[in-house]
C-alpha cells in the first residue's frame, strides 16, 4: 500500500510526540553513561570541596563621591555642577584593586611575611603577595547607593577584618593625596601662565604705541570700525546722488530724442505737454484765438477784407514767436542734459577719489588696529587667568570634606563563607547531569547504526516487517505459547501479505554483516510456519559458517553439498525435526574444489524440486557483504528478507546490503526488513510492537492454578532433560 502524501493534523501531532519520545528513549538507553558521569562529577566536586581551605570574610562599607568643596567660593565658582559619570564607580573598583593601593596594604600589614609563613617559604616577593591578595579582595557597589563594599577573604578571621579596613584606609589617604597634588599642580601652572601673560601684555602695548606713531593717524581716526563706517557712508551718499542724476539724465535723454523726431506743430504740441513754459503756453493760446478769429471772419466777410488781413498778419507774427520759443526750449533741454552728464562724471570722479583715499587710510590703520585687538585679547586673557588663580587660592583656603568616608567598619566573621559546600555540590550535580546528557546525546549522534523503525524506512526506503526482541532462543524448544513466538507470527503475517504472488514460496534471510541473527530468525520463522500447519523445509545454505545444525544438535557431515554434488539423494539428506511439518537439510561439508556450487544448475533444479514437495522452503545464507553466496541465493529464490540488528552496524552498510539484494534479485525480491535483538525493557519505543503480548502472557501465567504451574514446571524440567532426546528425534525423513 502506498503512503498518502497528505499529512493530517493528527499525524503531525504524533510526529512531534514521537520526536520527544526519541529523546526520552536516548536517555533511557544511555542512562548508565549519564549516571556514571553524574556520580563522577559529584564525587570529584565533593572531594575537592572537602580539601579546600575554609575562608572567612569581612566587609567594610565606605561612601565614595567626587571631590567637591564644603561651601560656595568667590562669586559661586566653587558650586560648579558635577556631570554624571557612568564609569566613576567601575573606575574606582579598579583603583581599589590596583597595585598602588594593595601594595601599600601589604606593606602596612606585612602581608608578604604572613603569606610566606603560610606557604612555608623563607620570603615572598611583593608581586606574588599582590597576586594572592588581589584574588581574595572583592569590591562591589551597594545597590542604588554611592557606597562601595570591600570584602576581604582569608583563612584567619582577624586578618580578613584587618585587610578590609586597611584597604579602605589606604584608599582614603590615596584620594586625599591625589587632591592635594592636583591643587598644587594647578596653582603652579596658573601662576606660570599668568607670568607669561604679563610679559605678553607688555610686548603688545609697545607694539600698539609704535604702530600708532607709524600710521600718523589719530587714535579715533584709526579705529577700524568708525573709520570704515565713515568711508562707507560717504560712498553711499555719492552712489545715491549718482543714481538720482542718472535717472534724471535718462529721462531728459528720452525727452530730447522724442523732441528731435518731431517738427512743426507736432513739436509745439509735444513741448507744450512735455516741457511747458509760460511763454509757450501764452503764445499757443494767442495763436489759437487768432486762428479762430480768422476762420470766423472768412465766413462772414471773405479773405480780402481788411480785418482778415490784419488777423493773418497777427498769426504770422505769433508763428515767428512760437518758432523762437521752441528753439529756445530745445536748446535749454540739451544744455540741461549736458549739465547732468557732467555732474554724473564729477560724482564718479569723487567716488573714485574717496575709494582710493579709504583704501590708503585703511592700509595705514590696519597694522595699528590689529595690534590694538591683540592687546585687548591679551588683557582679557590675563584678566580671566588672574580671576582663575584667585579662585583657586580661595578654594585652597576653604576646607573640604573628605570624598571618602568609612561608614561600616569590618567585623570579624563567625563562620567560613568559602567554600560554599552545598552550592558547589549542587552546581556539580547540575553540571554532572548536564555533562552526562551531553555525552549521551553525543555518543548517540556518533552512532550511525539503525535505532528506530523510522531510521529503516527513511534510510533504506523499505518497510519493517517485524521487530524481534532481545535474547530470543529457538522456538522449537520454547513451544508455541512462548512470548517470543508472537513477534515471529507478526513477521509471518507481514511476509504473507507482502509477497506479490501466492506461488512465491522460497525465501532467504540475508544480513549486511555477521552476527545480526539471520540464522536464528530464519529458523524461528520456519518453525512458526510449521506450527501454523504448513509443510516447511529449512535449508542450511550457509556453506561458509553453517550454524542451523547446532540449534538442532545434529551432525553436519552430510547435507546440501552431498546432494548438489550428486553423491546422495534428497531422501538421504533431509531430516525430520521434533516440530511436526518442519524438515531440515544441513549444509554438509564443502569440498575445496566445489566453490561456487550454489551458482549451479543443480542448485536451480534442487529449488524447483523442494518447491514441489513443500509449502515453504527457507534458505539460510552467509552475510551478503562478505561473500557472493548470499547474492546468488537472493537471485535464485522468490523472496528475501533483510535482517538488521539493532545498534550494531552503520546504516550505510545496511543500505549497501539492501542495494545488493535489489541489484541481484530485483526490487520485488526484497519484501522488507526485520529489526532484530531489540531490548524491549530499555527501549520503550518498541513496547507497542512486542510488549503487549508479553503482558498478556504474564497475566495468563498468573491466572494458572498452582497445580498447572507445578505441572508446567515439571514439563519444562523434562523438556530440558530431554533436550538431547529431542535432538535425537531429528532423523532422516525417508
Amino acid at each position: 500500500m502506498e503512503a498518502s502524501n497528505t499529512i493530517s493534523p493528527t499525524a503531525s501531532a504524533t510526529d512531534s510526540k514521537l520526536h520527544f519520545l526519541d529523546y526520552w528513549r536516548i536517555i533511557r538507553l544511555r542512562k548508565a553513561i549519564i549516571l556514571t558521569v553524574f556520580f563522577l562529577v559529584v564525587a570529584t566536586v565533593a572531594v575537592v570541596t572537602y580539601f579546600l581551605t575554609p575562608m572567612y570574610a569581612s566587609t567594610t562599607g565606605m561612601k565614595v563621591d567626587k571631590d567637591t568643596p564644603d561651601m560656595t567660593a568667590f562669586m559661586g565658582f566653587g558650586m560648579q555642577q558635577q556631570p554624571f559619570d557612568p564609569y566613576f564607580f567601575n573606575t574606582e573598583f579598579e583603583v581599589l584593586k590596583s597595585r598602588e593601593i594593595l601594595e601599600r596594604v601589604i606593606k602596612n600589614l606585612k602581608l608578604d611575611a604572613v603569606f610566606a609563613k603560610r606557604l612555608k617559604l623563607p620570603e615572598l616577593p611583593v608581586q606574588q603577595a599582590y597576586d594572592l591578595l588581589s584574588r581574595n579582595i572583592e569590591v562591589k557597589q551597594r545597590k542604588n547607593t554611592s557606597i562601595i563594599e570591600i570584602t576581604a577573604f582569608d583563612p584567619e578571621k582577624e586578618l580578613a577584618r584587618n585587610i578590609a579596613d586597611e584597604v579602605a584606609t589606604v584608599y582614603e589617604r590615596y584620594r586625599e593625596e591625589l587632591r592635594a597634588k592636583r591643587l598644587t599642580r594647578g596653582l603652579t601652572t596658573l601662576s606660570n601662565q599668568l607670568a607669561q601673560l604679563d610679559t605678553k601684555v607688555l610686548v603688545a602695548t609697545e607694539v600698539v604705541d609704535k604702530r600708532r606713531e607709524d600710521s600718523g593717524l589719530s587714535d579715533l581716526a584709526s579705529e577700524s570700525p568708525a573709520f570704515v563706517n565713515l568711508s562707507i557712508q560717504t560712498m553711499q551718499r555719492l552712489d545715491a546722488a549718482k543714481t538720482d542724476l542718472r535717472t534724471q539724465a535718462s529721462g531728459m535723454e528720452q525727452l530730447v530724442a522724442k523732441m528731435k523726431s518731431k517738427s512743426g506743430n507736432e513739436l509745439r504740441d509735444f513741448l507744450a505737454s512735455a516741457a511747458p513754459t509760460p511763454e509757450l503756453t501764452s503764445l499757443l493760446g494767442s495763436f489759437n484765438q487768432a486762428e479762430q478769429r480768422r476762420i470766423t471772419l472768412l465766413s462772414e466777410v471773405g479773405p480780402a477784407h481788411p480785418d482778415v488781413k490784419r488777423v493773418e498778419s497777427l498769426l504770422a507774427k505769433i508763428n515767428e514767436q512760437l518758432d523762437q520759443q521752441v528753439a529756445g526750449i530745445t536748446a535749454s533741454l540739451e544744455t540741461q542734459l549736458d549739465a547732468k552728464r557732467k555732474q554724473i562724471a564729477d560724482i564718479e570722479r569723487q567716488a573714485e577719489e574717496t575709494n582710493a583715499k579709504t583704501v590708503s587710510d585703511s592700509r595705514k590703520a590696519a597694522p595699528y588696529a590689529q595690534a590694538k585687538r591683540d592687546l585687548e585679547t591679551a588683557l582679557r586673557t590675563r584678566e580671566a587667568m588672574q580671576m582663575e588663580l584667585n579662585q583657586q587660592y580661595i578654594n585652597a583656603q576653604i576646607s573640604k570634606e573628605s570624598s571618602v568616608q568609612v561608614i561600616d567598619k569590618a567585623r570579624t566573621g563567625l563562620n567560613p563563607v568559602k567554600p560554599a559546600k552545598t552550592l558547589f555540590i549542587s552546581a556539580g550535580a547540575v553540571a554532572g547531569l548536564l555533562l552526562g546528557f551531553l555525552l549521551a546525546f553525543f555518543i548517540e549522534y556518533l552512532d550511525t547504526s539503525v535505532k528506530t523503525i523510522d531510521d529503516v524506512e527513511q534510510a533504506l526506503g523499505a518497510p519493517v516487517l517485524g521487530v524481534i526482541p532481545q535474547n530470543v532462543g529457538a522456538l522449537i524448544r520454547e513451544g508455541p505459547d512462548s512470548p517470543h513466538a508472537e513477534a515471529y507470527r507478526v513477521l509471518r503475517t507481514n511476509i504473507l501479505f507482502s509477497r506479490k504472488d501466492p506461488n512465491q514460496r522460497t525465501m532467504t534471510v540475508v544480513s549486511g554483516g555477521a552476527g545480526e541473527g539471520k540464522s536464528t530468525t530464519i529458523f524461528n520463522l520456519a518453525t512458526i510456519f510449521a506450527q501454523q500447519g504448513s509443510r516447511v523445509l529449512i535449508v542450511d545454505s550457509d556453506l561458509r559458517r553453517p550454524s542451523l545444525h547446532k540449534i538442532l544438535n545434529v551432525s553436519n557431515a552430510v547435507g546440501l553439498t552431498n546432494y548438489l554434488l550428486r553423491q546422495m539423494k534428497l531422501e538421504e539428506v533431509v531430516q525430520t525435526t521434533p516440530q511436526a511439518g518442519l524438515d531440515f537439510l544441513p549444509s554438509g561439508k564443502l569440498p575445496s574444489s566445489s566453490v561456487g556450487i550454489l551458482n549451479s544448475q543443480q542448485m536451480k533444479e534442487f529449488i524447483e524440486e523442494v518447491k514441489s514437495r513443500y509449502d515453504f522452503v527457507f534458505f539460510d545464507s552467509p552475510p551478503i557483504m562478505g561473500v557472493s553466496d548470499a547474492s546468488i541465493l537472493a537471485s535464485e529464490v522468490d523472496m528475501a528478507v533483510l535482517v538488521v540488528q539493532y545498534r550494531k552496524y552503520p546504516q550505510q552498510m545496511t543500505l549497501r546490503a539492501k542495494q545488493m539484494v535489489e541489484k541481484i534479485g530485483g526490487k520485488d525480491c526484497l519484501l522488507g526488513v526485520v529489526l532484530n535483538n531489540i531490548n524491549i525493557s530499555q527501549d520503550s519505543y518498541y513496547y507497542y510492537y512486542s510488549g503487549y503480548y508479553y503482558d498478556y502472557y504474564s497475566k495468563n501465567d498468573e491466572s494458572k492454578t498452582d497445580e498447572e504451574k507445578s505441572s508446567g514446571k515439571k514439563g519444562r524440567k523434562s523438556g530440558k532433560d530431554g533436550e538431547s532426546a529431542s535432538a535425537a528425534e531429528v532423523k532422516p525423513k525417508y
